[in-house]
C-alpha cells in the first residue's frame, strides 16, 4: 500500500530523520571541539542541524575568535562518531515509511552530512539498499537552508520537485524543502507519540 499517493517520490534526510544520531554527534561535537577550545551549546547544534562539519567549524571558530584547521578538525569529529557508529539505532516509524514504500516509487536521501557518513550510517542500520541515491554535502555548492540538496535528489530519481515529498526534523532542513518547491513531513511530530504515528501505520 502506497501512503502517499500524490507522490510520485520520497526524500529523506538521514541524521535525526533515518537514524537517531543526534545525540551521538553531539558527543563526537564536544570531544572534537574542546580540543580546540571551541564552545558548541546543544542548543546551537539543534539549530544548526543540517548544516556541514566544515561550516559548522568555519561558523564557530568565527565567531569565537579561534584559529583553526577546518578539515583537520571535521575529520576529527567524523572519527569520534564513526567510533560510536555502532550506537547509531534507526528511528523506527520513519525507516518503516521507506520500507514500505521500497519498490513502490523512487525513494532518495538527501543529507548536509558526507556521503560516506550518510552511508555507513545506512549500512548500520541495514537500509541502505532501500534508497536509488545517496545526495550528501559535498555533492552541491549550497547547502541547506538552501534548496540545491532536495533539488539533487530529485534530480536523480527524475522526479519533479512538486511531485516529491520530503521528510525532516530540523527547522534548516525545512526551509531547504520549502524553497525546493516540496511538501514536507516534520518527523519531530511523527515521532512525539502514537498518535502521530498511527497517521502512517
Amino acid at each position: 500500500m502506497i501512503l502517499f499517493p500524490r507522490y510520485a517520490g520520497l526524500i529523506f534526510d538521514c541524521d535525526g530523520t533515518l537514524t537517531d544520531s543526534m545525540p551521538i554527534h553531539y558527543v563526537a561535537w564536544v570531544k572534537a571541539m574542546n580540543r580546540y577550545g571551541i564552545n558548541f551549546p546543544e542548543t546551537r547544534f539543534y539549530e544548526l542541524g543540517g548544516v556541514p562539519t566544515a561550516k559548522i567549524i568555519e561558523l564557530l571558530a568565527g565567531e569565537q575568535g579561534i584559529i583553526v584547521d577546518v578539515e583537520k578538525a571535521g575529520q576529527e569529529k567524523e572519527d569520534f562518531f564513526l567510533a560510536n557508529l555502532n550506537d547509531v539505532t534507526a528511528n523506527a516509524p520513519v525507516c518503516d515509511i521507506a520500507k514500505n514504500h521500497h519498490g513502490k516509487m523512487p525513494m532518495a536521501v538527501a543529507s548536509g552530512g558526507s556521503q560516506a557518513i550518510v552511508r555507513d550510517q545506512l549500512v548500520s542500520i541495514q537500509m541502505v539498499d532501500f534508497f536509488h541515491s545517496i545526495v550528501g554535502a559535498e555533492d552541491t555548492k549550497l547547502h541547506k537552508p538552501h534548496p540545491d540538496v532536495f533539488l539533487e535528489a530529485a534530480k536523480r530519481i527524475s522526479i519533479k520537485p512538486n511531485e516529491c515529498l520530503v521528510f525532516e526534523d530540523t527547522d534548516i532542513g525545512i526551509q531547504a524543502a520549502c524553497r525546493a518547491g516540496m511538501d514536507y513531513i516534520d518527523v519531530r511530530k511523527l515521532n512525539a507519540g502514537p498518535q502521530h504515528r498511527r497517521l502512517f501505520s
